[in-house]
Order: C-alpha cells, then sequence, then structure tokens
C-alpha cells in the first residue's frame, strides 16, 4: 500500500513538476480539496477515482487517506502549492503515525509554492531572509500569530502571509497593518498578487501605509518587502545586502556606529546638541544607560561650541581627559587643553593646604585660566573645588563638565554641581563616568555642528 501527498503548484498547468504529474499518472484514488481537482484531471488515468472534500475537511481528508490505504492501491493526496506548506502533508504523516497496524508506503512530492511563484512574477522581491506567516487563527492561537508577526517586523525579513483575508477572517490583516507600521517605513513596497499562475492572475504593487485591506481575499497572497526593497518598473527587488559593502575604513565604521546608536534613542526630552553627545558617550562605552545618565543646562553644548570654535581654553583634572581629546579638533580651531596634576606646583600646595593633587591642580587652573572650560573625568575631589571655588565667585568658567567615576563621593559632588545654577554644565549623574565619558563630551561640542 502507497500514499503520496503531492503538491500540484498554485494552478498554472506548466507550474506542476514533471515527478508530481509521474506519481498523479499512477494514482488509484485521489483526495483533496474539490476545488484543485480541475488543475490536475487531465493528469490522471482512466478509472482513478476522484473524492472531493470541502476547504475546512482537512483532518477528515488524512484520515479518509490513510483509511483507504490497501494493498495494491495507491491512495495520492493533493495540496496546492507545496504539499509541505501550510498544507496536507503534516496531516497526513500525523494520523498515518498513528495506525500502526498498517505499513504504509509513504512519500511527500514537491511543488511550487505560491509564494514562490508569486516572487517569480514580481521578480526578485526575495534577496535577502524572508519568511512566510499565515494569518489563519483556525489552527493557530492569534496571540501566537501575533508574536510572530512582530519578530517578522523588528527581523526585517521580507514577509509573505498566506491566508491573509476571508469573509469570517476579515480583521486579521488590518491588524498586521498595525502592528508593522509601528517598525517598518510607511513607504515599504507591498504587493498583492491574486490568482497566482492561473488565467485570472492580478498583481497589484502599493505601499505598506496604501494597502488597502478590501483589495485582499482568500485567492490572494500578500507580499510585504524590508527595510531595502524597491520596485523597478513593475517588479520589487530586494537587494542581496543592507550596504554595496560593509564599512571597511574607520569613518566609515565610525558614521554606521552612530546611525546604530541614533536608531536606538528613546528620549525626547534634549537637544539635537544634547543629543549627540550622548551618542558620543554611547559611542565610547557601548554602554546605553549613559542616555539616562545624562544632564546638562544652558545649551551647554551648544554654548561650549562656540567657545572653543574661538579658540578656547580647556582644563582636564587629569592627563586621560587631556589625551582623549581630538587633536585633531585643537589644531583646527586653535584651542589648548592644559592639566595641571603633575605642575611643580601641586605637591607643595597640597601639603601646605591639606588638598588631594587633583584639587591643587585645580586651584592652580582656575587662577590661570579663569574663563576655561573645566572637565572632571575622574576625581570627586576636583568637582568638589570647583564648586566651592565657584560658589565663592573666585572665577566664571565658560562651563563644567562633572563626570568623576566611582564610589566615594563621587554622587555627591556631582549633585553639588547640579545645585548651582550659574554655570552651563554637563553631568554623567550616578557613579559612571570617567576620562573617557569626559572626553567624549568635549569631542561632541567641537563637533556638533558638523555631524
Amino acid at each position: 500500500m502507497k500514499l503520496s501527498v503531492v503538491g500540484i503548484g498554485p494552478g498554472g498547468r506548466d507550474y506542476i513538476l514533471p515527478v508530481a504529474q509521474q506519481v498523479l499518472a499512477t494514482a488509484d484514488i485521489v483526495i483533496g480539496y474539490s476545488y484543485y481537482f480541475q488543475f490536475i484531471a487531465h493528469l490522471l488515468q482512466p478509472g482513478c477515482e476522484c473524492i472531493g472534500k470541502d476547504l475546512t475537511e482537512e483532518e477528515a481528508r488524512a484520515e479518509l487517506a490513510v483509511n483507504r490505504c490497501e494493498a495494491g492501491k495507491h491512495i495520492v493526496v493533493i495540496s496546492s502549492g507545496d504539499a509541505g506548506i501550510y498544507a496536507m502533508a503534516s496531516l497526513v504523516y500525523q494520523y498515518a503515525g498513528t495506525c500502526t497496524d498498517k505499513e504504509i508506503e509513504l512519500q511527500t512530492i514537491p511543488g511550487i509554492s505560491a509564494f514562490i511563484a508569486a516572487a517569480g512574477k514580481l521578480g526578485a522581491p526575495l534577496g535577502h531572509d524572508f519568511c512566510c506567516i499565515s494569518l489563519s487563527d483556525l489552527m493557530t492561537p492569534w496571540p501566537v500569530i501575533e508574536k510572530r508577526i512582530q519578530a517578522a517586523a523588528i527581523g526585517d525579513f521580507v514577509t509573505s502571509l498566506y491566508n491573509p483575508r476571508s469573509k469570517k477572517r476579515f480583521w486579521q490583516l488590518a491588524r498586521f497593518k498595525e502592528l508593522f507600521l509601528q517598525h517598518r517605513d510607511a513607504d515599504t513596497p507591498v504587493a498583492i498578487i491574486r490568482q497566482v499562475t492561473r488565467p485570472e492572475e492580478q498583481i497589484t504593487i502599493t505601499t505598506l501605509a496604501a494597502l488597502n485591506i478590501e483589495d485582499v481575499d482568500m485567492f490572494s497572497l500578500v507580499m510585504i518587502g524590508n527595510s531595502q526593497t524597491y520596485q523597478f518598473n513593475s517588479f520589487l527587488v530586494t537587494p542581496r545586502g543592507y550596504m554595496a559593502r560593509k564599512p571597511h575604513s574607520g569613518q566609515e565604521i565610525q558614521d554606521e556606529s552612530f546611525r546604530q546608536i541614533a536608531i536606538q534613542l528613546k528620549r525626547e526630552d534634549v537637544s539635537e546638541a544634547d543629543r549627540w553627545a550622548i551618542m558620543r558617550c554611547i559611542h565610547t562605552t557601548a554602554d546605553f544607560e549613559y542616555e539616562d545618565l545624562y544632564l546638562a543646562n544652558q545649551d551647554a553644548i551648544t554654548q561650549w561650541h562656540h567657545y572653543l570654535k574661538e579658540g578656547g581654553t580647556i582644563v582636564t583634572d587629569v592627563t586621560m581627559v587631556q589625551s582623549g581629546i581630538t587633536k585633531e579638533f585643537l589644531k583646527k580651531y586653535n584651542a589648548q587643553v592644559y592639566c595641571y596634576l603633575n605642575d611643580e606646583a601641586v605637591l607643595p600646595l597640597a601639603e601646605k593646604e591639606g588638598l588631594t593633587r587633583s584639587q591643587a591642580g585645580m586651584r592652580i587652573a582656575i587662577e590661570k585660566h579663569p574663563e576655561a572650560l573645566f572637565v572632571v573625568g575622574n576625581a570627586p575631589t576636583a568637582l568638589f573645588e570647583l564648586c566651592d571655588q565657584l560658589q565663592e565667585r573666585r572665577f566664571n568658567p565658560a562651563g563644567i563638565i562633572g563626570a568623576p567615576v566611582g564610589f566615594v563621593n563621587v554622587i555627591e559632588s556631582k549633585l553639588k554641581l547640579q545645585a548651582l545654577k550659574n554655570v552651563p554644565y554637563v553631568i554623567i549623574q550616578g557613579r559612571k563616568g570617567g576620562s573617557n565619558v569626559a572626553a567624549s563630551i568635549v569631542n561632541a561640542a567641537f563637533t556638533v555642528n558638523d555631524k
């Protein structure tokens, strides 16, 4: 006894594979959806018994096929497209597995699936990763389908929809569109392929936003491109790659890094200048928490850009911050950067006044450069010193960057700076920060109008 599950393609006679034609020609009994027999009747041998069932009787077809198996008989179950894709193969094999009293010779004959045939008509829409989703919730719970829709949208898959809409299932496609528009551009190309390969074939190319649900019925397949898919004449093309080539040069890699950072930012309460500074901090650390830790006032980044552009002066608490400021920017604007941590006057002053070296360095810097941009990326004592001197109005700085890192007095020093309203500042709140972050904020001020 032999049982074959045969994919008969999407409907056109020329789309039935030769191997499927050969198997159909040897069938004693053919079981399938009544509508499909019109596509294969010419391939059956005289006397072949044809048993047609309704569209919703898939399980009954599978049981009937297995039960009709007997010695010397060849039973064939037909499915449109490919028998293994949303079709009869799985049901037949599942039921056959429960009938251990029968030794059935099983085989599946593949067919050209509707989405493959549709892709051929459209040109080249499947050039990159793709998926198929059935919107029918007759056998799959809708919450599961919705998870798959979300995953396909977020994953940027070219997506083909089976069972997109019928008279009773009319709302699912509208919900699909709503979910996809949360993650895809409104201009994403969409194709509606109706009765593919059949005489009534009709193809409509539109966009995700303009997709008219009423244009889709149970004979339609809907294909949605990915973010790279574009229309060329009456075709859809999805490139094999997302870019002509991967970034190679340092500038290309940096630009791509900033692009990836930008699309993940969430804050809407910051200016473009502050957004750029946040991106520089994240680029340096690969830590997106800096988006929430960043605090600025008085449009500080923009103010500092104008200040540095006119050859401004920068003072840092440690040499690591000094080293992190891009030399190209300093040279371009003839700006100067100083660090007095290792100045010969620091140790005597520190011993005399009971200060840390960082505090002493800042006192010396304040005397020499009272209008500088002061940058603290390491020592909270240096930031405390700046706040104390500022509170006593002993200098008038262009601004203060407060990004010391660590545990002891770090948070307190930043809160003290935050309480001072008479100075432009950028603060990295909490315990995080560091020399690299402080330098990144300075570099952001240099480049804010060049990005």
